[in-house]
């Protein structure tokens, strides 16, 4: 079976591409030339293939994060996502952000993933043993102080880490790490496909996971309109 997973919702852009749970192909990509690093998304992904000798009528599964993160990261992975598995018809799993960065924790202790999502707003989650026991939410500053964090390991972003401080709990930053994260989507979309059927992973139930809505902005223009 061969998966081609990517997401862009993160630090990086991860991108990779298994046959038969052997990875084949692994890349990360930074900013680059003051230019977001999923603007490079399509081009790594025809690179793959070719360099593979696959087109992507080849590809029997595809996996992308689906958030939260960036908004415009979690709208181009989700939207190449979709794409990609309608015109190939084959299946798409989704993944959330907090997830993929829970499988960091390679001990036996229960995992709290805590991203900073502005204005005194975190998403948190809670998993163990690959099991989600709290899904991912928006959660104000005060219910994650509420939070149990005894005997936990703790993954944050460098904001949320630094709150988490405030009341004595440590937390790993994932991007001091610079872990792979392709590797663990790569993974869980391989789980994920095993035990389901196909018709539970169709392209058109693929939803970004935002948790809270977008940021728009509207010109002096247009706000004369309403």
């Amino acid at each position: 079976m061969k998966i081609l997973t990517f997401d862009t919702s993160l630090d990086k852009t991860y991108i990779t591409l298994s046959i038969d749970e052997q990875m084949v192909s692994d890349v990360v990509i930074e900013n680059h030339d003051e230019k977001y690093h999923s603007a490079y998304l399509i081009p790594a992904l025809v690179n793959i293939l070719k360099n593979n000798s696959l087109t992507m009528q080849d590809i029997d599964v595809i996996g992308t994060n689906i958030g939260p993160g960036s908004f415009t990261g979690i709208r181009s992975c989700v939207t190449v996502a979709r794409v990609m598995a309608q015109q190939i018809n084959c299946p798409l799993v989704g993944v959330s952000s907090l997830e993929i960065l829970s499988k960091i924790n390679e001990s036996c202790k229960k995992t709290i993933v805590v991203l900073d999502a502005r204005k005194k707003q975190f998403y948190t989650a809670v998993y163990e043993n690959s099991k989600e026991l709290k899904k991912p939410e928006l959660t104000s500053a005060d219910t994650v102080k509420s939070m149990d964090f005894e005997n936990t390991f703790v993954i944050a972003d460098k904001t949320s880490c630094e709150f988490l401080k405030e009341f004595g709990v440590n937390a790993s930053v994932y991007t001091d790490l610079n872990m792979d994260l392709g590797k663990y989507l790569n993974k869980i979309v391989c789980e994920k496909i095993k035990r389901a059927s196909n018709e539970e992973f169709v392209w058109a139930k693929l939803k970004p996971l935002y948790l809270q809505a977008p940021p728009v902005t509207i010109s002096a223009k247009n706000k004369s309109d309403f």
